[in-house]
């Protein structure tokens, strides 16, 4: 589990980096446009805290893997981070609109390549949570 718990923490740092270009491949400034101020610095300000809470779960596994595996804060942390992710792979199928990816080849893939990313965590911080300690 442990070299797991290192690819999960170089995951989430990545996918957390990958929030960098939301703003220009969304097209944000053309999208968000016609919402308030205030709507618009909520977009930006919220994504830079999704990405900056998703880095700092990376970071925890990078750095924190023994404790993570050993401990019962640890086992506890991991139960979270297991129904966090898992919740995450529900609204991959229930939260969004077939409609984006369905027929579209680059975006099915894309669906497709997060569906599993959001199982292989939900997975591997459960496999934690149910094993050890």
């Amino acid at each position: 589990m442990v070299l797991h718990l290192k690819i999960v923490g170089l995951l989430l740092m990545l996918l957390a980096l990958l929030h960098v270009i939301f703003p220009r491949y969304f097209k944000w400034k053309v999208e968000l446009g016609a919402i308030s101020h205030i709507n618009r610095q909520m977009m930006y300000v919220h994504t830079f805290f999704i990405a900056f809470g998703v880095f700092l779960m990376g970071l925890l596994c990078l750095t924190s893997t023994n404790e993570l595996l050993t401990t019962i804060l640890g086992r506890r942390i991991s139960l979270g981070l297991a129904i966090f992710w898992l919740t995450r792979l529900i609204i991959q199928f229930f939260g969004y609109s077939s409609l984006h990816w369905r027929g579209k080849q680059f975006e099915t893939a894309v669906h497709i390549l997060f569906a599993a990313l959001w199982t292989y965590l939900s997975g591997a911080f459960l496999l934690i949570y149910i094993y050890n300690v």
